[in-house]
């Protein structure tokens, strides 16, 4: 009798969780990439954090409440295979890491390290997008829309579907003691699909983005590694406030052309009195046209274009008026429904004066300044899904 009611005790957990559910995913993208010209040289290195996706693994989970209503979890690391090391500057879980309440009527709400609504609305429809990959990423990533950037100390909401609208906000909390607002923000999105059309737009702000490492919107990596590296924008770090408008649309003119674009406003806020309390605004614009061969074979081209507005300083000429142009051409074959080979190239021209007061140089997807104002970018990669 003992031995009974110990084995059917034994069985409780496994009836009390038989609605549960606990998945491990991931993917492995690694390329050889070859760079131009990188602070005068040339570069061949292999990299597995620039792909159309980024190498990652990671953990997700929902248990059934009830009434349709679920808890949720994921917790998502990024991988960089040449060295083994976690990506994100190092950060364990520094792709996304959240728990919450999902609700098939009413939407899902979720606490932790999130992506912004640039990410969730018209990042996935933009020109790059379509695109994918280090080669179409707008200059400098201004405007987050390679999700470089994720953000620290966050409650999101997402919408369920009505009829094709979808939205979703995100409220970063600051955690500075007696400053309620300092390193805060918000995030706010939505989308509609009807048919072969998708249009979204997004809207974010933050204050104070630039900090110690491990916090702040620009240094929120471990190492405190920033998107403030090159000379596109690396003068402007004395930024108190940051905010992104971008609206995007794609459409599916058969089942073998797909077109779409963006536009995106980006500003860094209040610059100080060097900068004669200024602000540093960014407009991108990028148009990608893709084709499908068969279902195992597509490619597709990409225009990119970024206009810098001029910005005042104390004692010098403006800085800042700068103009990026860049195209980027791609290809796809898929050998199975978990791995496919690709490759990509992009040309990138720079004009004007960057955020340094210098001749502005180019810099593709942020992998480093060119010492002139060109650069080519090419990828070849293998990607596998697990």
């Amino acid at each position: 009798m003992k031995k009974f009611a110990l084995t059917v005790l034994g069985m409780v957990p496994l009836v009390a969780h038989a609605q549960s559910s606990v998945t491990l995913y991931g993917i492995l993208d690694e390329g050889l990439q070859y760079q131009s010209n990188v602070e005068g040289g040339k570069r061949v290195s292999m990299d597995s954090l620039s792909g159309p996706f980024g190498s990652r693994w990671g953990i997700t989970g929902a248990e059934d409440l009830g009434g349709g209503v679920q808890a949720i979890f994921t917790a998502e690391s990024g991988i960089n295979m040449p060295n083994g090391q976690a990506a994100q500057g190092g950060t364990l879980f520094g792709r996304q890491v959240f728990v919450g309440i999902k609700s098939a009527k009413y939407g899902s709400v979720t606490l932790g390290r999130q992506y912004d609504m640039v990410f969730y609305f018209p990042e996935f429809i933009s020109g790059y997008a379509l695109m994918g990959g280090p080669t179409s990423v707008h200059p400098g990533d201004l405007d987050n829309a390679a999700n470089s950037i994720r953000w620290n100390n966050t409650v999101r909401y997402m919408s369920p579907s009505f009829h094709g609208l979808t939205f979703g906000g995100l409220y970063s909390l600051g955690g500075v003691a007696g400053n309620f607002t300092s390193q805060s923000g918000y995030s706010l999105g939505a989308g509609y699909t009807s048919g072969g059309l998708k249009v979204a737009a997004a809207y974010e702000f933050f204050k104070n983005p630039t900090s110690t490492a491990g916090k702040g919107l620009f240094t929120d990596n471990q190492s405190g590694a920033s998107t403030l590296s090159g000379s596109l924008n690396s003068g402007y770090q004395v930024a108190q406030s940051y905010q992104v408008a971008m609206f995007a649309a794609t459409y599916a003119i058969t089942d073998k052309w797909t077109i779409a674009g963006s536009y995106s406003n980006t500003e860094y806020g209040n610059l100080g009195g060097n900068f004669l309390n200024s602000e540093a605004k960014f407009h991108n614009f990028d148009i990608a046209v893709s084709y499908k061969f068969n279902p195992f074979l597509s490619t597709g081209l990409d225009y990119n274009y970024l206009k810098a507005d001029a910005v005042g300083k104390v004692g010098n000429s403006d800085v800042g008026n700068q103009h990026y142009n860049q195209i980027a051409w791609a290809t796809n074959y898929t050998l199975s429904k978990r791995t496919d080979l690709y490759g990509s190239i992009g040309y990138q021209i720079a004009s004007g004066t960057n955020s340094l007061g210098q001749s502005a140089v180019a810099n593709i997807c942020n992998l480093g300044d060119s010492s002139t104002n060109k650069q080519v970018l090419v990828r070849l990669a293998i990607r596998h899904r697990f």
